[in-house]
């Protein structure tokens, strides 16, 4: 019984010293993270109050003077660094220029959006890559695996919105199977929406970003599941007699699927990136348009926000890939012991 207790404390403290290392590494990053975005606003030619008159119309000098103290332009940019930092560290991500809405509003609402295109084409490069993977592997030069690895080629050649593109002309335009954007009807209450109208809508923004990230995990399984086939015991099973599924079941599969979940979980910068294409592309209210409006509109406490909120979005989905990886292979949990 004591054995066990002490076990068990001992399990504990492993754990919270991983999360504290782990979190201290987020935060260590999240810093550095906004530093060099702060210092890239700050030199960029990217000009808030110029773009805030613009939208105002003709103002005296001394109004713009007002507005630059207001918004702490005139000082200078450690002294505004740090000002922003005290206000993110107290919650406040400021407000957006373009909006007219505190920041933080803004991510949550476009939040919802871009996790339900992210988790779908996540999902659907995840599982239909792994499954070409394996079909290539097992199929070594044969015609499956020369078919699969020309399309794998293109696909991971073809830019994210050239694509979006294509589908869109194909699908939407001319055979009229989707809508042609947006992530719900339009004159259509958000209260009134169905859940099927927001999936039609989802559709082909979520295969225009699966596709483009399929590639990466379908040719990486492709070379693990030959490796394993090749190796000692494939071979000692094959002269055993066991046939082609039962080594896929035995063998492949426990030996492959951790290096897949690897890579998949991280794709998530990857996939945040391309995720900016094809909502652009789509006309897709999500946080990856955002950012575009953001730039080009010169809203700067939007363009930080975002920035810092997917970094931390990168950092979590990390995370919980580390905390998969000794639920699918054992041998990661007797090594961190």
């Amino acid at each position: 019984m004591e054995r066990s207790e002490r076990d068990s404390i001992h399990k504990i403290r492993r754990i919270l010293g991983w999360l504290v290392v782990k979190i201290l590494r987020a935060l260590s990053l999240l810093f550095a993270v906004s530093v060099i975005s702060f210092a890239l606003v700050s030199a960029s030619p990217v000009d808030p109050v110029q773009r805030y008159i613009m939208g105002a119309g003709p103002v005296s000098q001394e109004q713009q003077s007002l507005i630059e103290a207001y918004w702490g332009v005139d000082r200078p940019p450690a002294e505004r660094y740090f000002n922003w930092l005290s206000a993110l560290l107290h919650g406040d991500l400021g407000v957006s220029l373009l909006y007219r809405r505190p920041v933080a509003e803004i991510i949550a609402e476009r939040f919802g959006n871009s996790l339900a295109l992210m988790l779908c084409a996540w999902v659907f490069s995840g599982m239909a890559g792994y499954a070409l993977g394996c079909v290539m592997g097992m199929n070594r030069d044969r015609w499956p695996d020369q078919c699969i690895r020309r399309i794998c080629y293109l696909l991971g050649s073809v830019p994210a919105f050239w694509l979006g593109l294509i589908l869109l002309m194909v699908f939407a335009v001319m055979l009229g199977w989707f809508p042609v954007g947006f992530s719900a009807p339009v004159g259509i209450l958000d209260s009134e929406v169905t859940l099927w109208q927001r999936l039609h809508h989802l559709m082909l923004p979520a295969l225009t970003l699966g596709l483009v990230s399929l590639s990466n995990i379908a040719l990486h399984t492709r070379q693990r599941m030959i490796d394993v086939m090749n190796s000692a015991y494939v071979l000692f099973a094959r002269a055993r007699g066991e046939g082609s599924l039962t080594l896929l079941w035995r063998h492949g599969l426990r030996n492959t699927v951790l290096p897949a979940v690897t890579l998949q979980f991280a794709s998530f910068a990857e996939l945040f990136g391309g995720s900016v294409l094809a909502e652009n592309v789509f006309s897709y209210p999500g946080l990856g348009s955002a950012v575009s409006e953001a730039g080009l509109g010169s809203d700067v406490p939007l363009l930080l926000g975002i920035t810092l909120f997917s970094t931390l979005f990168v950092c979590v989905g990390n995370m919980i890939a580390d905390l998969l990886y000794g639920i699918v292979d054992p041998r990661v949990r007797e090594v961190s012991r």
